[in-house]
């Protein structure tokens, strides 16, 4: 197993900035805004003497109400399965009541503590470290994330002892990458910890707890997973803040790193703008897409039949799309969610050979015709595989540039069927086949006797 290093700390110390430098991303957002990481965000650090898997945790604060109170349950499982834990302190804040409190938290774990004296850049590292050692973590080290100095040298302490594990593949490249999107407060992290099991993201009542795209690893009847938590995606009139607008952009591209796309939508309001909105992109990048109703449980039998058509009618432009009432609080319809998730992702990454497209393809040519261009019947000679994730098919022919959309959704509908090619969207790409003799620069051979397009006169023979 890859050693586990959690940063820990007061807020607004640069713990999601340490923590974007060691693992080489912008997976955390950074503002200059306490409080703005709230649940832990993993990551594979990049940084150091091995490979290591790195935590980034909300702030511990002394007496928490509300949201603090399920930030500092976060911190405290971040603590709990970490093997080394990173104090990072502000140097130009100097040394605080809440660092005696956080110290005092950390020392009760009996784990090994590094202190990380960050924001120290310009600073004598000696001078500003002086008071900090009244804390009993041994020397603080200067960094600044921010222009990423130190950083080497601080995981070369943290990690000091440890044998690194030659065996260990960071990247799971196997894994389900599930993003579960929607607006705010319709139960995507409450779905989320139902998948999985715990109390893994923070959920509440509260629109717009969850701000990062958080990354959750988990294992199901043997297939991995990595489900991706997004924050809810307003109407652009309502995104004011930088915060909010940087979180909308880290949803955006848990969409484009997906397998398959989770919308969530909450059965006691309506299909709003936003949410086909967002299906839309995740339509335009190709995504297997699942309709999540929550909180299914709470709605009278007499208006269930209402609410299957609104859906029917407001979400017709993804008709391959499957739906699924559940109830994230209770786990009803939970377990066929999962079931979907991953026949949705075989379908999406499936492998469909030349032959049998080409078979599929005339098959439905015979069944269906492609209609008359200019008097000229549009041939579609062969098919292959272009791509996966979403399966793309490259049919070759002549005219395909004329292919009218009604015959390709005709086309779309016959290769989803004979490949069930369930919840994904599939991709059709026309080729012209060009004449082998027709190249261009070529001067064109006239048979002999031929006319070559211009009048001769001819020649009076001789006596």
């Amino acid at each position: 197993m890859l050693p586990i290093v959690a940063l820990v700390g007061r807020p607004n110390v640069g713990k999601s900035t340490l923590f974007n430098v060691l693992t080489g991303t912008r997976d955390a957002i950074v503002a200059d805004v306490p409080g703005l990481t709230r649940d832990r965000q993993y990551g594979f650090g990049r940084v150091g003497p091995m490979p290591c898997v790195v935590v980034d945790t909300g702030g511990l604060v002394e007496n928490p109400s509300g949201l603090e109170t399920q930030m500092r349950e976060q911190t405290e499982r971040a603590v709990a399965e970490a093997d080394r834990l990173v104090f990072v302190l502000d140097a130009r804040s100097g040394l605080t009541p809440q660092d005696y409190f956080v110290a005092r938290e950390l020392r009760r774990c009996g784990k090994p503590v590094t202190l990380a004296l960050n924001k120290a850049e310009g600073l004598d590292a000696q001078i500003a470290g002086a008071e900090f050692h009244a804390l009993g973590f041994g020397e603080p080290l200067g960094i600044s994330a921010s222009h990423s100095q130190g950083c080497e040298a601080l995981m070369a302490a943290a990690l000091a002892g440890l044998e690194p594990s030659a065996d260990v593949e960071p990247e799971d490249r196997d894994a389900v990458r599930i993003a579960v999107i929607g607006r705010p407060n319709v139960g995507k992290s409450t779905l989320v910890n139902r998948l999985i099991g715990e109390e893994r993201v923070i959920a509440s009542d509260q629109p717009g707890t969850t701000r990062d795209s958080i990354l959750v690893p988990f294992e199901r009847d043997g297939r991995r997973f990595v489900l991706i938590d997004t924050a809810g995606v307003r109407r652009r009139a309502r995104v004011e803040d930088a915060i909010e607008r940087a979180s909308v952009a880290k949803t955006l591209q848990a969409i484009d790193e997906a397998h398959v796309v989770i919308l969530v939508l909450d059965a006691h309001d309506t299909v709003a703008e936003q949410d086909a909105s967002v299906l839309g992109i995740a339509l335009e990048r190709g995504r297997a897409l699942l309709l999540a109703v929550n909180k299914w449980d709470g709605i009278e039998p007499e208006q269930r039949e209402e609410i299957h058509r609104q859906l029917a009618l407001k979400l017709d432009f993804v008709p391959f799309a499957p739906m699924h009432f559940i109830s994230a609080r209770h786990g009803t319809g939970v377990g066929e969610l999962v079931h979907s998730t991953v026949r949705a992702y075989d379908a999406a990454m499936r492998e469909m050979p030349t032959r049998e497209l080409t078979r599929t393809l005339e098959r439905a040519m015979t069944a269906h015709q492609p209609p008359l261009v200019h008097g000229r019947r549009i041939k579609l000679r062969y098919a292959h595989q272009g791509g996966r994730n979403p399966p793309r098919v490259v049919i070759h022919g002549n005219q395909t540039a004329s292919v009218p959309n009604a015959y390709t959704r005709y086309l779309t509908n016959v290769f989803r069927k004979q490949f069930d090619l369930y919840a994904t969207p599939v991709a059709i790409e026309y080729r012209t086949d060009q004449n082998p003799y027709d190249k261009p620069g070529k001067v064109k051979r006239v048979a002999p006797g031929a006319r070559r397009g211009r009048s001769r006169t001819p020649r009076t023979s001789r006596r």
